[in-house]
C-alpha cells in the first residue's frame, strides 16, 4: 500500500505517525497494518500451535544429502491439496523402507511460517510409512461404518437390463481390462455400444477422475449400465477403489453399476457397493451383455417345445372330437328321434286308451242316471197304468174321501186326460184268474 508523504510543519519536520493498531479487528484504512506486522502476527500465531501427526502421499522427495535437509512435497490423499515438508536427512535414512513418491506417509511435525516469504510448511521430526495392516485395519473400519449406514444393503441394489442400448466403461488408458471387457462383450453381443472413458485408475488422480467419469456417465439417459474396471494390482493400487467418497458416489448412483476391480481375491469397497461384483473385466462383459449364440439357441428350444405343446393340445381336442363323434347318438342323430317317437307315439296310444275308458264309464254312468230318473218320474208310473185323479181346482184326490159324491172329476193317464164323476161306491170287481175271460167294464 503506498502512502502519501505528510506535509512538513512548520518547523520543516514531518508531523508525528499514529500508533500501529493493536489487533487486525482495529486496523482502518487511515491506520492500516504494514505487511511485516501481519506477517509477524501470523507467524505469532502459527508458532503457538503444537506439533502433530498428518497423513499424505509423497509427490516430490528432493533430498540434498551434503546440507542434511531434504524437502518433500506431502498431498492430501483425497484431494488436490498439498503442503512443503522439510525434514532431516538423518530421519529419512533411518526409514526401513526407502521413501519414494507415491508412498503414503505419516508425518510428525510443526507447522511454521516464514516470515519473509510469507509461506506455510511443516518441518517434520519424523516419518513413518502406513503399513499394511494399518491400511487394512482403517479399510475394515470404514467397511463397517458404511455397511452400518445400508450402503451395502441388497435391497438397495439395482437389477442389470437384459440388453442395454450403451454399456459406459469406466477403465485406465489402453489398459488389458479395456480389451477384455470389449472384445468378449462383442463376441457374445456384436451390436453392443461403449462410451469409454479413460481415467486413472491408480495414484493421487484416480479418485478424482474416476468420480468424474461416473457422474459424467450416470447422467446420461442412453447409458443403461456402468462397468468400472481394473486388471490386478496390489492393495496399494487399488486403494482408490476403497476411497469412501468413491463408495458413496458408487451407492448412490441411479446407473445400475458393475465393479471389475482387480481378481476373485481382491475385495475393495467399491465392490460391495456397486449393484453387481464381477471376479473380472472378463466376467463384467458377460454379466452385462447376453450370448447371442445361447439366446438363439434358446429361442430354438422355446419354439421346439412351443410346437411340440401345440401339437399335442390338437391331438388331445381331436381325439376328444373323434371319441364324441364316435358316440351313437352323433353317428346317427336321427336314432335318438326315433326313440323318442316311439315313446310320444305310446304314450298317444296310452292317452287315448284313458280317455276312452274313462268317456266309457262316464257313458254308463250317465245311462244309469238316465235309467234311475226315468224310473222315479210320474211319466213312467202312469204308464204302468196308474192314472191322477184331481178336482176341478186342481187338487189331487189321495182318498176317496177327498171327492164328493157326483163330484166332477179329471183323472189323468199316461196317454192323456179324461173326465169322472165320484159315485156312491166302488163297482170295481177283481179279474178272474182266467186268462180268456174278458175284463169287466167300468162304471162311469
Amino acid at each position: 500500500m503506498t502512502q502519501t508523504s505528510p506535509t512538513p510543519d512548520g518547523d520543516g519536520s514531518p508531523p508525528p505517525r499514529p500508533a500501529l493498531a493493536a489487533t487486525a479487528a482495529q486496523t482502518t484504512a487511515e491506520n492500516p497494518w504494514p505487511l511485516r506486522q501481519l506477517s509477524v502476527k501470523v507467524g505469532e500465531y502459527v508458532a503457538r500451535m503444537s506439533p502433530l501427526w498428518v497423513e499424505g502421499e509423497i509427490v516430490q522427495l528432493n533430498r540434498r544429502p551434503g546440507s542434511g535437509l531434504s524437502f518433500m512435497t506431502l498431498r492430501d490423499i483425497d484431494v488436490d491439496m498439498s503442503f512443503s515438508v522439510p525434514i532431516r536427512e538423518h530421519v529419512l535414512r533411518a526409514l526401513p523402507v526407502e521413501p519414494v513418491p507415491g508412498a503414503r506417509v505419516v508425518v510428525h511435525a510443526k507447522p511454521t511460517f516464514w516470515t519473509k516469504r510469507g509461506t506455510l510448511q511443516l518441518e517434520a521430526d519424523d516419518i513413518r510409512p502406513v503399513g499394511l495392516g494399518e491400511l487394512l485395519a482403517r479399510l475394515e473400519q470404514l467397511k463397517r461404518v458404511l455397511a452400518a449406514e445400508g450402503l451395502f444393503a441388497a435391497s438397495r441394489k439395482q437389477p442389470l437390463p437384459f440388453l442395454p442400448r450403451v454399456v459406459g466403461l469406466i477403465c485406465g488408458r489402453e489398459s488389458a481390462a479395456e480389451r477384455d471387457v470389449v472384445v468378449n462383450a462383442r463376441r457374445r453381443w456384436p451390436a453392443v455400444q461403449f462410451e469409454i472413458r479413460e481415467v486413472a485408475v491408480q495414484g493421487t488422480k484416480a479418485v478424482r477422475e474416476v468420480s468424474a467419469a461416473l457422474k459424467e456417465l450416470d447422467a446420461r439417459e442412453d447409458v443403461d449400465v456402468i462397468i468400472i474396471s481394473r486388471g490386478g494390482g496390489s492393495l496399494e493400487d487399488l486403494l482408490p477403489f476403497s476411497d469412501e467418497q468413491l463408495v458413496r458416489l458408487v451407492a448412490g448412483a441411479a446407473t445400475p453399476i458393475v465393479s471389475a476391480i482387480g481378481h476373485e481375491v481382491d475385495t475393495p469397497l467399491i465392490d460391495l457397493a456397486a449393484d453387481v461384483r464381477a471376479s473380472t473385466p472378463t466376467d463384467a462383459a458377460k454379466r452385462v451383455v447376453p450370448d447371442i449364440q445361447a439366446e438363439i439357441e434358446q429361442l430354438d428350444l422355446g419354439r421346439t417345445r412351443l410346437r411340440s405343446a401345440i401339437r399335442a393340445r390338437l391331438e388331445r381336442e381331436q381325439s376328444a372330437l373323434d371319441a364324441m363323434r364316435s358316440r351313437p347318438v352323433l353317428e346317427n342323430p336321427s336314432s335318438i328321434l326315433a326313440g323318442r317317437a316311439d315313446e310320444v307315439r305310446s304314450r298317444i296310444a296310452l292317452a287315448r286308451t284313458l280317455i276312452g275308458s274313462r268317456l266309457d264309464r262316464a257313458g254308463d254312468e250317465v245311462a244309469h242316471l238316465g235309467r234311475q230318473v226315468r224310473a222315479l218320474s210320474p211319466l213312467a208310473t202312469l204308464e204302468r197304468g196308474y192314472a191322477v185323479v184331481q178336482t176341478a181346482d186342481g187338487t189331487i184326490v189321495r182318498d176317496a174321501a177327498g171327492a164328493d159324491v157326483g163330484q166332477a172329476l179329471s183323472v189323468r193317464v199316461a196317454g192323456g186326460r179324461f173326465g169322472a164323476e165320484r159315485t156312491a161306491h166302488d163297482p170295481y170287481v177283481p179279474p178272474t184268474t182266467d186268462p180268456d175271460q174278458t175284463s169287466p167294464r167300468s162304471t162311469q
